[in-house]
């Protein structure tokens, strides 16, 4: 089942502060919201009724005729069950709307993470993204929520004083005349509150990455037994996050009280003035005790005052997190021209004019002209022009998510390098380690854009495709792969979620995975631990294979995708790959010699350029640097063997 998209988006960068940002999300929710807050307001309005026939019960009962007083009492009663059935529905669409509000602010922060490119991903600790798509999107949501239910509940401050102006206005001013340092006390909190409020949350975010890092390299961790440095590490983050904490709670230590008591400043105002004015018969017994209900009932409001200046700077500052966030522009994005890749085409040869070269269409992606809408397959001609590219420097930064535009590139990685291949061609690239052989299939795939040069399919330049289409005519097979913690079928049929039990076998099988699968407790059904793990490394590659192969994508990579397999299970994979590559284009990434036989040639890369490109006899006889680096490669596998 699709998933509901979010009901509004967060606005652009605007001078008047976060919230107006943020406001589109919540007048998504304006009905149920505005009932909420509706019977929330209605329900005190009864409440403050309540102190006014109390006191009038009072004088009633004080008095020489007592009769009456049932009534007063029936009222009370009948205003307590209508305030508590207000106050039920008011909380239940309050927290209906929270949590709607919450759906909507984690789905629009995972849609743009979802756009942004691996570049992000190199310079951002994962630990940041996941605070502030969980603790920052929380502390918003709360603040977005209650703090309008809150300012409601404050509102009966207003409507109390009315009712106490009507009652006795002496008495009413003296009730409210420590108000004005309530608002002064309140919005300095407000702004003492704020720094140490980004403090807290940035500080979380750093435990987070920790956290983060030390389950997904758990392995890593217990295999150099360095437990004890990481949890040394951990209690350094805790202990400034301890130390931000205890900020904060010294200023609300200082300042609440003052907010919450000083209204019953008012309350010893009341008592005295009024136990004066009763002795001398300015007002009445009853009168008093309604005063006295007054203010202890205006006494949780301002409570609460003081939790949502708390609740309001930490919002500001989570809020203004999310922000970096969302404000982070994806490096590499579609053109408003991009064309589909794939469309059906009108023959082999058919010539295919370049994206611009006609008028471009504003409504977003098109077929290139003649063709469906991506429902065909390309046919696989890939070249690499002049080719020149370097990963982004990772440099220290102040930033916690650091500008794109201010990144420096690192040593070039590919320098000049040219390359092709024919439709339907298996062509394996070979070459020492770090000499580039898995950024040309990361390039292919347009994880990252080329510095100088470019990349073609089919005579069209991937950065003129939209990057869907790309990613669906491009499959690829990595040494280390990523499985999810689902079922293997799910796991096999993830990018084609709707594919039946027959065609995941099918594809299993040629991977040379379904005989083992079905030796698991479950068969395809077995829900596979984190990352995989609870598979070997070369059970692993076999499934994510057959994960690409089921797509049945017409340019194949396989990146090393077999580097952890034995050697007899691999011949036995590539004799049922030799008839999948079939009319179909392969980059084989590779340093075996059973792998290098799959291929009609090979091209050996070498610092970032192709030294040479012809079969594995023509480089074995003319090319001495490819026998060193088979030599090599063949002497490394031993040793990790031994």
């Amino acid at each position: 089942m699709r998933a509901e998209a979010p009901k509004a988006v967060i606005g652009p960068p605007a001078g008047d502060g976060w919230l107006k940002r943020v406001l589109p999300v919540v007048f998504a929710h304006k009905w149920v919201f505005g009932l909420s807050l509706l019977l929330s307001f209605l329900s005190l309005l009864l409440q403050v009724q309540i102190p006014n026939l109390l006191g009038r019960a009072i004088n009633v009962a004080d008095s020489v005729n007592r009769q009456g007083l049932d009534g007063y009492v029936q009222w009370i009663a009948i205003l307590a069950v209508i305030c508590g059935a207000l106050t039920y529905g008011s909380r239940l669409c309050l927290l209906r709307t929270a949590y709607d509000m919450e759906y909507d602010l984690r789905n629009i922060i995972y849609e743009h993470l979802s756009t942004l490119t691996f570049g992000f991903y190199d310079r951002v600790q994962s630990g940041q993204l996941i605070s502030r798509a969980n603790s920052d999107i929380r502390a918003v949501q709360m603040y977005l929520t209650f703090g309008p239910s809150i300012a409601v509940q404050c509102s009966v401050v207003v409507v109390a004083f009315i009712e106490m102006l009507s009652m006795n206005v002496p008495l009413a001013i003296v009730a409210m005349i420590t108000m004005p340092l309530v608002y002064w006390v309140g919005t300095h909190m407000r702004k003492v509150l704020f720094p140490v409020s980004w403090l807290i949350q940035a500080r979380l975010a750093d435990v987070a990455s920790i956290v983060d890092e030390n389950i997904n390299g758990v392995r890593v961790v217990k295999s150099f037994a360095a437990e004890q440095s990481q949890l040394d590490d951990l209690g350094r983050a805790a202990e400034r996050v301890k130390w931000a904490y205890t900020e904060d709670a010294d200023i609300r230590a200082r300042w609440a009280p003052s907010i919450e008591n000083l209204p019953r400043v008012g309350l010893a105002f009341v008592v005295l003035l009024g136990g004066y004015m009763a002795i001398h018969g300015g007002t009445s017994v009853g009168t008093i005790v309604a005063f006295n209900s007054y203010v202890l009932m205006l006494q949780p409001p301002f409570r609460q005052l003081g939790m949502m200046l708390m609740m309001g700077q930490r919002a500001a500052a989570s809020a203004r997190r999310i922000y970096e966030v969302i404000d982070t522009k994806p490096d590499i994005t579609d053109k408003s021209d991009a064309v589909v890749l794939g469309a059906d085409q009108a023959g082999p040869g058919a010539d295919q004019a370049r994206p611009g070269a006609d008028q471009a269409d504003a409504a977003g992606p098109r077929a290139v002209e003649g063709t469906g809408q991506g429902n065909g397959r390309a046919r696989g001609d890939i070249r690499f022009d002049h080719v020149s590219f370097a990963y982004a420097a990772v440099e220290e930064s102040d930033d916690v998510i650091p500008d794109a535009s201010k990144a420096k590139p690192g040593p070039l990685v590919l320098d000049d390098f040219t390359f092709h291949m024919a439709p339907g061609e298996t062509v394996a690239l070979v070459g020492p380690t770090g000499c580039g052989k898995s950024t040309v299939a990361r390039l292919l795939e347009r994880f990252y854009d080329v510095q100088s040069g470019s990349i073609t399919i089919d005579d069209l330049d991937i950065r003129d495709v939209t990057q869907h289409s790309l990613r669906e005519q491009v499959g690829m097979a990595a040494d280390d792969p990523f499985l999810f913690s689902v079922s293997i079928h799910d796991n096999i049929a993830y990018g084609k979620p709707d594919a039946s039990r027959d065609e995941v076998v099918q594809a299993a099988k040629a991977a040379h995975a379904h005989w083992f699968i079905e030796e698991l407790p479950d068969g395809y059904e077995t829900v596979i631990g984190e990352r995989g793990y609870t598979l070997s490394g070369g059970q692993r590659q076999r499934i994510s294979i057959a994960r690409t192969l089921l797509v049945n994508p017409p340019v194949l990579i396989l990146d090393d995708a077999t580097s952890a397999i034995d050697v007899r299970v691999e011949q036995e994979i590539y004799q049922q790959l030799r008839e999948k590559m079939q009319n179909r284009t392969t980059l084989v990434i590779a340093h075996r010699m059973s792998t290098i036989s799959l291929a009609d040639r090979v091209v050996l890369l070498d610092e970032g350029k192709v030294i040479a490109d012809g079969t594995h006899t023509e480089l074995s006889e003319g090319v001495p640097r490819y026998l060193e680096i088979l030599a090599q490669a063949a002497k490394e596998e031993e040793t990790e063997a031994v």
